[in-house]
């Protein structure tokens, strides 16, 4: 009960200091004088509801190694919130999406507010991966708010640009990677997209720069860094399974995506690595599809099912989440925090 009211009182102090940041933008950032529409359409977005898993893991994190609490620490954890805001409008744009958290997205919200003109050589994509840039930026700018040691700081800031260096990178492979056949693609270049893409900035990355921030030896940051890696397996492959078999009432988000972008998850290679050479036919034909039809879709899924590629799936969610127990066992986190950060990954996972 005392970690639930614990975290409890953490992401209220992050929505309070984002609300709080979403108030100041246009006086700390001229928004409103370069542009209103631009104001307007980023003040929207930074507001929806989401679950600020980066700027609660960088606060347990800091918390779990720092003397005492310093000033600025909530409105630095807004920056995990800005830098994931960022990813996501720029993945909005890759994947064609409509609707993030329940709304339009940036792209889609921009499109709607360009002139109607022929002289217009731009769309709301375009006006999009400049909102998203200037998101980043103030991310970077939000990062700096703690009152903490400037050399710490230093180091902290350039983990945090490392941070979006690497999804960028995981990024980019995974897109390549839809054009390569999956005979040709091994368990080691999905599970390097899935350390570089989600584990690195969703868990590694904000444990590991808030203990920095606060002062944590060395070794101790590694850990956590290695303790984040093994969650952000567990919870891609989480993510990967709802994507294809949950329901779509419960996720929010549309069933089959990944497999209509062609994505390369361990569910599909270990699927098409035990079917039958018919059924990897069929697995490959849909892959190659620009856009297949629903039919098809769902044979895959049953394919996945009958292969017994989701028992492995879950069983490497098992496996990557006794490591992370194993690296959490070694940490020097303050109990409490380490307690509550135990907790807190458990329920993020459903265990």
């Amino acid at each position: 009960m005392a970690d639930k009211i614990k975290f409890r009182k953490i992401k209220k102090d992050i929505e309070k200091a984002l609300a709080l940041y979403v108030g100041k933008l246009d006086a700390a950032h001229y928004l409103k004088e370069i542009s209103p529409v631009l104001s307007s359409s980023i003040k929207n977005f930074l507001a929806r509801k989401g679950k600020r898993v980066r700027p609660i893991l960088f606060v347990i994190g800091y918390l779990g190694y720092a003397g005492k609490k310093k000033r600025g620490l909530y409105e630095s954890a807004v920056a995990f919130e800005l830098l994931h805001d960022f990813m996501l409008i720029h993945d909005d744009i890759i994947d064609k999406s409509d609707l993030r958290r329940g709304l339009p997205s940036m792209h889609r919200l921009l499109e709607k507010r360009i002139p109607i003109s022929k002289k217009a050589k731009f769309s709301g994509s375009d006006l999009a991966i400049v909102a998203g840039d200037i998101v980043y930026a103030m991310a970077v700018d939000a990062f700096l708010s703690i009152d903490e040691d400037p050399r710490r700081k230093e180091k902290a800031l350039k983990r945090f640009a490392e941070s979006v260096l690497f999804t960028g990178g995981g990024e980019f492979i995974e897109l390549l990677g839809g054009l390569k056949d999956i005979k040709k693609v091994t368990k080691d270049d999905i599970y390097k997209i899935y350390d570089l893409k989600t584990a690195n900035y969703t868990f590694s990355s904000p444990l590991s720069i808030g203990a920095l921030l606060a002062g944590a030896p060395k070794a101790e940051i590694h850990n956590l860094f290695t303790y984040g890696t093994y969650l952000g397996r567990a919870f891609q492959i989480k993510d990967d399974i709802l994507d294809m078999f949950g329901d779509e009432k419960k996720t929010g988000k549309p069933q089959l995506t990944d497999l209509k972008e062609s994505k390369k998850t361990i569910l599909l290679w270990r699927a098409y690595h035990s079917s039958s050479p018919s059924d990897r036919k069929a697995i490959r034909d849909v892959l190659a599809s620009e856009n297949p039809a629903k039919k098809e879709l769902m044979r895959i899924r049953a394919i996945v099912s009958s292969s017994g590629a989701l028992q492995y799936a879950k069983k490497e969610v098992s496996c990557f989440l006794r490591k992370a127990e194993r690296s959490s066992a070694s940490l020097t986190m303050r109990p409490r925090y380490r307690k509550l950060l135990d907790s807190y990954c458990k329920d993020l996972l459903n265990i």
